[in-house]
């Protein structure tokens, strides 16, 4: 029986799911602001806009960010949601910005949840709205730092603007895009309903190790390295830096079976490097001497 997947958000991750899941057995159906046809056969609604149809839809996820008003998705669905009678699994895809700052220390999901930004309040909120929903068949995905194809640091180094930014003991986590998919995936095999997985890899490191190993694999030089304190940043991404944790995965593993495709970010980034064909990068010439 061909399943349903209603993607609300047909963004970078929900994208690498519909591209895992068999086409034979699943309809998808995403929503963006503009709609329109996707390449890879996707049915796309425009959201807001659209009527959003949940009648003969088995799995729903969510990766649409909540602002301070809450969660727009359920703010606009939610009593279609909690009426939907066919749903199998729903997946909220959240962050791991919800622990707040732990000084470097390690957290996994028994953890309180204890935000400091604002974005994380946001994050922790739009759970409990979700949590909140009668019946609902909920797994959340609390994901670390976003990359793969197309998103990752290779851009910024071949502009020759990238920066070591230097805040010592500083820590973060990440995963790549098609281990979130393989997560997922793993999940609709074997719904667990109020499950809250942590999704990341399994090496935490200072992000000035990532922005190296990148320029390496460019065969560039190291880009200058520049103090926090002195760096100048967004106040967003500044705000990620006010916050210094390790997460762990151990549950994807041992409950869902997961063995990560790029288990720390050199096998990660040599995967993305050879995905976007960075071997025919050619270097900026030097500029010639005055």
């Amino acid at each position: 029986m061909t399943k349903t997947l209603l993607c609300l958000g047909y963004g970078y991750s929900a994208r690498a799911l519909a591209q895992r899941l068999p086409g034979d057995d699943w309809r998808v159906i995403g929503t963006s602001r503009e709609g329109g046809a996707s390449e890879d056969g996707v049915e796309m609604l425009t959201w807001p806009g659209d009527d959003v149809s949940l009648d003969g839809v088995t799995h729903i996820l969510s990766s649409i960010a909540p602002t301070a008003d809450g969660d727009p998705v359920l703010a606009g669905l939610r009593d279609k949601i909690a009426a939907a009678r066919d749903l199998e699994w729903v997946g909220y895809l959240s962050t791991t910005v919800v622990y707040g700052d732990h000084n470097g220390g390690w957290v996994d999901e028994t953890t309180p949840i204890t935000p400091a930004a604002n974005r994380g309040k946001w994050r922790a909120q739009a759970e409990t709205e979700w949590q909140s929903v009668n019946g609902l068949p909920l797994h959340i995905f609390r994901l670390a730092g976003i990359y793969g194809p197309g998103r990752g640091p290779f851009a910024k180094l071949m502009t020759g603007k990238a920066r070591l930014i230097i805040k010592p003991g500083q820590v973060f986590s990440r995963i790549h895009v098609d281990d979130i998919a393989q997560v997922l995936a793993a999940s609709i095999a074997q719904p667990n309903p109020g499950a809250i997985y942590n999704v990341c890899d399994d090496v935490p490191v200072p992000p000035q190790d990532v922005l190296s190993y990148a320029a390496e694999l460019l065969g560039l030089p190291m880009p200058p390295e520049v103090p926090f304190e002195e760096a100048a940043m967004t106040p967003m991404a500044r705000s990620f830096y006010s916050e210094n944790k390790r997460v762990r995965n151990t549950l994807i593993k041992e409950e869902l079976g997961v063995k990560l495709r790029y288990p720390d970010y050199r096998i990660g980034l040599q995967a993305v490097f050879e995905a976007e064909d960075m071997e025919k990068f050619v270097p900026p010439a030097e500029p010639p001497a005055l």
